[in-house]
């Protein structure tokens, strides 16, 4: 008769759980929820006859100072070995082999042109044309002027050749119709090449209201130029900005995006050991805007894209409240360990073991890869999500083995034989999973595939050494059924004196009968999901395109996503190397008749057509306007009163012109004349910024006209070294850049753009073929690990459990979940891409954990599984799991919310096919031999 709660029962009459199953063995992996026998004498020796596993962790709870003080040693050698050693590549070109053809091709392209290499775009807009190019030109110069942080600055559409001959290339009767608008407006131009001043733009005004006066021109003839003026001049007598347009003022057309905005591309220098390589130049060129003055509030606007900054500001997006995220998944998962063990002290152990083991870990990735990549990083999730499994499951036995053992050290010795062998095959296995990806081309995975794999190892040889050696130190006390040694510890005991720890949950006890009971229904219904699940396959999609992946809403991309609404000026392009200039401009010819194609773009592009009849009537223009644009006088900058003055008498001259007149042209001449009238009797204050609104821009006007009118013949030697160096090769070759036909944002455009171009040009690269290539070479990497990691993985199995059946039951489950998980990524509208499909990984290695516990149990002769502790180990362990991962799925940045989504449906579909699953399919296990 055994005592318990205060009551007597009598153990013949009342058998327990494990006494009622016929076959149930009593070193199964994890015992249900029972009465046990009574403890272990406290001298017995529980390495007897018992596996590998038993020892060791027998010997180090033996010895468990010697054990900790070794394992402290290791981890410092690592940590020593990761400080002196520490490296990690930020450049995602390392990611992916360079021996794949598209691969080649990029890097050949690179070698011709490195100055294409690493850039930064700087979009320079303005309220107007010549704000736009006065802040591109001084913030160009302010840039070059900065040592050590730029490679090179450059204007791809602005310099003294473009500045000359930009007229040239436009269409012949473009040129016709600018040059008829600049003789036209004669009349105004001369007196402000005159006197380029607030007083002259004064006198301007006076010779057209004098025409106007003597009849040889109407007020509605200049209405257009009186109007603009007049919001200029109110503008500034309100206090508000005001930006003017001189080049507007002449043309029929508002100025568009292409007039208001200028580029530089910015080479800087990398520095690929920190995590934003660009940051010290991005920031520079920041700091040169604002020490410039370039902002809204002065009419421009300076943005940074292209390759680094978008790269840098993915990097930060990523780390942005990476502390409060990581203290907060660190309190969920010691919370999910306390609920698992029930113990603090247990938890502790478990936590200084993933820790100490993470340390180890890494010492020996760096050992192994000799840096770190953005992907291999990875290892630490990984490493604790199912590094901390093994801790779970050999403390949850541990607490289970308490109630049969007077003390912890034989209790450990049983934990560490009845799950040792399950732990031991579950890391192999799972290692064996993550090396698969070793031989792959996605080298970032191939690296991450290494390390885990390692850690793996690592974490089951510390789980049944260093695990032990420290619960034996901290000794959480738990009562076992007779009282004995440690029957007056507290910690852990749920219930009152005499009381047991309760490990598992027989309360699943009625649904682990279900399942076995109705197996052949339950093993149906998860068959039918599986085909169901399968027969959504051919919808699940792949978004190659890693654009998707980022922040929207960071300048960067919102930037690039300003330049495609533009199909000139899109970064989708696709670049093709020709032997010499002749074959580059034959292909670009063939490749622009393509239907998926805008246009193409040679050196032989900047030799404009038609120049003979350009040129005569540029020279023509010219001599008209010679006398006009450079006066052989310049009257001096005027004094404040002479402006005063000179806005009073044109206030009075509007006036007189509009008189009694109501129409559209009278009241814009008004207002115009009340401006003026506001300004010539305000502050000199206000006066300076009417001049600093208007006379700037003029200056600008003047000398690109000046400039536009000194055209000559352009030929190939006389485009410059910087224009020519971006198309022809140190080697001869040439380059030919293709623009894509529709929206260059969607997918399905750019994959019918790289094919149609690549069908002509298979040399083609560029950014649509990388990002076309760099999605078949991961989706190619994941296939073919997938499919060697399972050979090696039922090998493995087939080579330990020497059970065709035990292996399938293993691997069967593992498959159905993953197939579940991707037929549920097509009903969420979840597609797969570059970051979310790094949780495949993580979802093989628990899946094969969990059903190798479940197996083994099996074949130990438990059938009680839900009722049993393993089972609470299980689910915590993967509530753990989803812990460290789990708030990915709230991040603010795609990719990472995406590798959380996936994550929690792969953890949830994986744990209902252990749980649920797995029992039916254990329900009828194959005579024994």
């Amino acid at each position: 008769m055994i005592r318990r709660g205060g009551h007597l029962r009598d153990p013949i009459k009342r058998p327990s759980f494990r006494e009622a199953q016929p076959g149930r063995r009593r070193d199964s992996l994890h015992p249900a929820s029972s009465p046990t026998p009574p403890p272990q004498p406290a001298g017995a020796d529980v390495t007897t006859r018992t596996p590998l596993t038993a020892r060791v962790v027998g010997a180090s709870a033996r010895h468990p100072w010697v054990t900790i003080l070794l394992a402290l040693l290791l981890a410092a050698a690592a940590g020593f070995h990761a400080s002196r050693n520490f490296a990690m590549t930020t450049d995602t070109a390392e990611l992916i082999s360079p021996d794949l053809d598209w691969r080649r091709g990029e890097l050949d392209f690179d070698a011709a042109f490195p100055q294409q290499q690493d850039l930064t775009v700087v979009v320079v807009d303005g309220a107007t044309p010549e704000l736009a190019e006065q802040a591109a030109a001084r913030l160009g110069a302010h840039l070059r002027a900065a040592a050590g942080l730029f490679h090179s600055v450059r204007r791809p559409e602005g310099g003294p050749f473009f500045a000359r001959n930009g007229l040239m290339l436009l269409p012949l009767e473009d040129v016709q119709s600018t040059l008829d608008q600049l003789i036209a407006a004669q009349p105004f131009l001369g007196p402000l090449a005159a006197d380029p001043s607030l007083r002259g733009i004064m006198g301007a005004l006076d010779t057209v209201l004098d025409g106007v006066r003597r009849g040889q021109a109407s007020l509605a003839q200049v209405e257009r130029p009186v109007a603009r003026l007049g919001e200029a001049f109110g503008a500034v007598a309100a206090g508000r900005p005001a930006f003017f347009s001189w080049q507007a003022l002449f043309s029929d057309a508002p100025p568009g995006t292409r007039q208001t905005r200028r580029f530089l591309l910015v080479q800087p220098v990398m520095d690929y050991s920190a995590l934003q390589p660009g940051k010290a130049a991005g920031d520079a060129i920041r700091a040169a805007a604002r020490a410039l003055a370039l902002d809204p509030a002065h009419g421009v606007t300076v943005r940074l894209t292209g390759p680094v900054p978008m790269a840098d500001e993915e990097f930060a997006s990523l780390s942005e409240n990476a502390g409060i995220m990581g203290a907060a998944m660190l309190l969920a998962l010691v919370a999910m360990l306390w609920l698992a063990v029930r113990s603090a002290r247990l938890v502790a152990a478990i936590l200084a073991t993933a820790l100490l083991g993470l340390v180890m870990t890494a010492g020996l990735g760096l050992l192994v890869a000799g840096r770190f990549n953005l992907i291999s990083v990875a290892f630490i999730p990984l490493f604790l999500g199912l590094g901390v499994d093994f801790g779970i499951q050999l403390c949850v036995r541990f607490r289970a083995e308490r109630l049969r053992h007077s003390g912890p050290r034989e209790a450990l010795g049983a934990a560490g034989g009845a799950v040792g062998g399950s732990l031991a095959l579950a890391a192999v296995a799972t290692a064996v999973g993550f090396l698969a990806f070793l031989p792959t081309s996605y080298l970032g995975v191939s690296e991450l595939g290494a390390i885990a794999g390692a850690g793996m190892i690592v974490a089951f040889l510390l789980s049944i050494t260093l695990l032990p050696a420290l619960v034996a130190v901290l000794r959480p006390e738990g009562r076992h059924r007779g009282g004995g040694h440690g029957g007056g510890g507290h910690e852990g005991s749920e219930h009152g004196g005499g009381g047991r720890a309760e490990m598992g949950w027989p309360a699943l006890a009625p649904l682990d009968a279900w399942l076995r009971r109705r197996r052949r229904a339950v093993i149906g219904a998860w068959a039918a999901a599986g085909l169901v699940a399968l027969a959504l396959m051919p919808l699940l999609r792949f978004d190659f395109n890693p654009l998707h992946l980022r922040n929207a809403e960071a300048e960067s991309m919102a930037t690039l996503y300003d330049l495609m609404r533009d199909p000139d000026r899109t970064p989708n392009t696709i670049d093709v190397l020709a032997p010499s200039l002749a074959e580059a401009d034959a292909l670009a010819a063939r490749l622009a008749r393509l239907p998926e194609v805008s246009q193409t773009v040679t050196l032989s592009s900047f030799i404009p057509a038609d120049q003979e009849p350009k040129l005569a009537a540029i020279h023509d223009a010219a001599d008209l306007l010679s006398l006009t644009l450079d006066p052989v006088t310049v009257r001096p900058p005027p004094s404040d009163a002479e402006v005063a003055r000179s806005m009073a008498e044109t206030a009075a001259a509007l006036r007189q012109a509009a008189g009694e007149a109501t129409e559209g042209p009278a009241q814009a001449a008004r207002r115009l004349a009340e401006a003026l009238e506001r300004l010539a009797e305000g502050t000199a204050g206000r006066r300076a910024a009417a001049q600093a609104a208007l006379v700037p821009p003029l200056r600008t006007l003047l000398d690109q006209v000046r400039a536009l009118l000194r055209a000559a013949p352009v030929t190939r030697a006389a485009l410059p070294d910087s224009l020519a160096e971006d198309w022809a090769a140190a080697d001869g070759r040439a380059r030919i850049q293709v623009f894509p036909r529709g929206d260059s944002n969607d997918n399905a455009v750019l994959r019918r753009f790289s094919a149609a171009v690549q069908a002509v040009a298979p040399q083609a690269t560029g950014a649509p073929i990388s990002i076309q290539g760099a999605a078949d070479s991961v989706v190619t990497a994941f296939l073919e690990a997938g499919l060697l990691s399972g050979i090696a993985i039922a090998a493995l199995l087939a080579l330990v459990l020497r059970r065709t059946r035990d292996v399938l039951l293993t691997v069967a489950p593992v498959l159905l979940s993953g197939l579940l998980t991707l037929g549920s990524c097509v009903l969420l509208g979840l597609p797969l891409n570059f970051a979310n499909i790094i949780a495949l990984p993580l979802l093989f290695g628990i899946g094969v954990a969990f059903n190798i516990y479940f197996v083994m149990a099996g074949r130990q002769g438990e059938t009680g599984l839900l009722p049993s502790s393993l089972t609470r180990a299980i689910l915590f362990s993967a509530l753990t799991t989803a812990t460290a991962f789990g708030s990915l799925w709230l991040s603010h940045h795609p990719g990472t919310a995406s590798m959380g989504q996936l994550l929690g449906l792969s953890l949830a579909w994986v744990l209902a096919a252990t749980l649920l699953l797995q029992p039916a399919l254990l329900a009828q296990p194959p005579e024994r031999n």
